[in-house]
């Protein structure tokens, strides 16, 4: 990850960090350019804890989608990957979206491109697509719906039970929500969140033996997902303080829950939202490493340049956004 010269910057170094004194006065360098360009700072819950205590709004895909759909701002700081941001430039294109770092992108959206779906879709004539929204715009404007992981199975239930579906580009959570479902219509497209792959069944068997008493949240990307629904299904697992969620069910659920303890199954970065939100409770990742890195190279230097410098600018063709925009906004429909 290269460095950021912002040399005219009065808190920045010329090598282009910040150093631990100075992080208040660029957060205040922040602040007044936020003002200054009536500008708006949307953060995933997978950012670094920095970003995540600067933004206007921390959320998951849903979340931020929403908040960039009705944002007065005039200018949407996206601090979150690519496709995020190309969501937020469709459902407002009439406003600015900066993306801070333009190698933020994202594995699982990498997985599958517009001219391969068109493909898919020439095998099963008729099928309804639904895309997960880790997608690129081109592969959201040729699909039918758009889902998170909040509601997939919402999305998936509301369509015929005798229509085929194409579901993509997930297979974990494809599976999760073709369980969750009982529907044996549904074909999966053969992608995968690194990140998310790399927790196994035997990851949670570890945290559970290391705190028994402590509750399970598995995100359905998981690898684990499945054979936890499964485990749910034949009763190894207990229901009571098993649960699939998306990351803001998870931070939901700890809030509302009566238990004093949480095993995360998803990225790390949801910890520092979740100690925040309920600090007299601990939270424990079912793996350490589960680290997106492409998550992680927003730092608050790259948001100050990106407010200073309105970079970098996100668009997405009109004849694009115009498509995808129908798939978007029935994902965003769902679960009002």
């Amino acid at each position: 990850m290269s460095t950021l010269s912002l040399v005219d910057s009065p808190v920045i170094a010329g090598n282009g960090t910040v150093s631990p004194s100075d992080t208040s006065a660029l957060v205040a360098e922040i602040d007044r350019l936020r003002r200054e360009r009536n500008a708006v700072i949307l953060a995933h819950s997978y950012q670094i804890p920095e970003i995540q205590d600067l933004a206007d709004f921390v959320g998951d895909s849903l979340g931020l989608s929403r908040q960039a759909a009705t944002t007065d701002a005039e200018v949407i700081v996206f601090c979150g990957v690519h496709f995020m941001a190309e969501t937020a430039a469709i459902l407002s294109p009439d406003k600015t979206v900066l993306l801070p770092d333009l190698e933020a992108g994202c594995s699982l959206a990498a997985s599958i491109t517009a001219d391969q779906l068109r493909a898919w879709k020439a095998e099963h004539p008729g099928a309804v697509v639904v895309s997960y929204v880790n997608t690129t715009a081109e592969v959201k404007a040729e699909s039918d719906y758009c889902c998170t992981s909040a509601n997939a199975v919402d999305i998936v239930r509301s369509i015929p039970e005798d229509q085929e579906i194409l579901f993509l580009p997930d297979l974990f959570l494809g599976e999760w929500v073709r369980r969750a479902t009982g529907r044996d219509n549904i074909h999966l497209w053969l992608g995968e969140c690194h990140v998310h792959a790399g927790i196994m069944a035997e990851d949670v068997e570890r945290a559970r033996e290391a705190h028994p008493d402590a509750e399970l949240l598995v995100h359905p990307e998981c690898a684990c997902g499945s054979r936890c629904l499964l485990d749910l299904q034949a009763g190894r697992l207990d229901s009571r303080r098993t649960h699939v969620l998306s990351t803001e069910g998870m931070v939901r659920h700890a809030a509302a829950s009566d238990a004093g303890s949480f095993l995360v199954a998803t990225e790390t970065g949801v910890l520092h939202r979740l100690r925040r939100l309920a600090p007299g409770k601990q939270f424990y990742p079912v793996r350490e490493a589960a680290v997106c890195n492409y998550m992680k190279m927003i730092t608050l230097e790259k948001v100050y340049r990106s407010l200073r410098d309105m970079v970098y600018p996100i668009t997405v063709p009109p004849e694009i956004a115009e498509r995808a925009r129908v798939a978007i906004d029935r994902m965003i429909a769902v679960g009002r």
